[in-house]
């Protein structure tokens, strides 16, 4: 075999090797739970994706859900603490802060300096509920205790997905690790349809036993913290308190006219059209908004 032969064949052979190596899945980032405080759960390929930024606002500026702040914020404080606690259901109107109030109860628990380790916040996607179980093995081991939070949580027809988190809340034979936590959001008092809660009891032999299999994943919900559309009141409140917050320069009348009108444009007031809002003003005045 000549020379020339086998330098043609050494070139097979290495181009062989890097096509065989981008068919590899790539190797599983190592995830660090001191490197922050938030992270997002990337079920695949399996690791906790630090996040330096996140996206909320002061407790503070969240209005017209004192009630239900001030329950979140007595049960995070407690879990952090290392005492017992309960997983929290915040369902009700959209646009209420119900996932903002989360993320700022995180933040303040966290500020408070009362705490020895950081409480660590991981969002975990709806469509990844089923991994559950991979997540809180990870997560059992670790010196942190932390807030599971899943945003719009909710299950349509022929998902079966809600017996996952069903036996990862409580029920499985391993159950719920003692520094884990669930928190979710929805707008669905019982994450069901209620049609699909209906064709259940009406197809079953026993309706009543059809019903609770599917209303009893909420009750694995210790809390459930109900939020409801505000008044125009605390809808003028929120926005008085992201103008005053934001230091943005406008006649106490015509705000509130302004605020009015945006309100009644959009068929609705809560927390997220205070907000918009408060975009379009600053927009409009040349400003940008504070962090």
């Amino acid at each position: 075999m000549t020379d020339s032969t086998i330098e043609a064949l050494n070139r097979k052979l290495d181009r062989l090797i890097e096509a065989v190596a981008r068919l590899a899945p790539p190797p599983v980032p190592e995830t660090d739970l001191g490197g922050a405080d938030c992270f997002v759960w990337q079920a695949d390929p399996g690791f906790l994706e630090p996040v330096r930024k996140v996206n909320r606002v002061d407790i503070g500026l969240i209005r017209g859900v004192d009630r239900v702040r001030d329950i979140l914020v007595d049960n995070t404080e407690r879990f952090a603490s290392g005492y017992a606690a309960n997983n929290v259901l915040l369902w009700g109107a959209r646009g209420m802060g119900k996932s903002s109030l989360v993320k700022a109860a995180h933040a303040a628990v966290n500020a408070s300096a009362k705490l020895d380790l950081p409480l660590k916040l991981i969002e975990i996607h709806r469509e990844d509920i089923d991994t559950l179980p991979k997540l809180m093995a990870l997560l059992k081991a670790a010196p942190y205790r932390f807030i599971l939070f899943c945003d719009d949580l909710s299950f349509d027809h022929d998902d079966t997905s809600y017996k996952s988190l069903k036996a990862a809340l409580e029920g499985g034979v391993e159950g719920r690790p003692a520094n884990v936590i669930f928190y979710a959001t929805s707008n669905r008092r019982h994450l069901l349809p209620r049609d699909m809660i209906d064709n259940e009891r009406s197809t079953a032999i026993n309706p009543s036993e059809a019903a609770e299999e599917k209303v009893s994943l909420s009750d694995r919900f210790g809390l459930w913290l109900g939020f409801h559309k505000c008044s125009q009141d605390e809808y003028l409140d929120m926005i008085d308190g992201y103008v005053r917050h934001h230091r943005l320069a406008i006649d106490p009348e015509t705000l509130r006219a302004e605020a009015l009108e945006w309100a009644t444009t959009r068929g609705s007031r809560s927390g997220r059209v205070a907000w918009q809002y408060t975009q379009d003003l600053a927009g409009r005045l040349g400003k940008s908004l504070q962090d």
